[in-house]
């Protein structure tokens, strides 16, 4: 038999994890579409650099003083 109580303004636990489960899924999904936002404009806005190596003048000096 199930007891029932009066519970005026209480949500059940089922209801409580349905609810915390959705409301993890809606933050997740709007922190991964701001950040793709975040990433588009910051493309844009900012000019490409070059990774990698880069034989600068000090490279160089040491590459003499080294004798390579």
């Amino acid at each position: 038999m199930r007891r029932e109580k009066d519970r005026s303004g209480q949500i059940d636990r089922r209801r409580l994890l349905k609810g915390a489960g959705l409301a993890i899924g809606a933050a997740g999904a709007t922190s991964a579409v701001g950040a793709s936002h975040a990433v588009a404009a910051t493309d844009e806005s900012q000019p490409q650099q070059q990774a990698g190596y880069r034989e600068t003048e000090l490279v160089k000096t040491y590459y003499r003083s080294a004798r390579y």
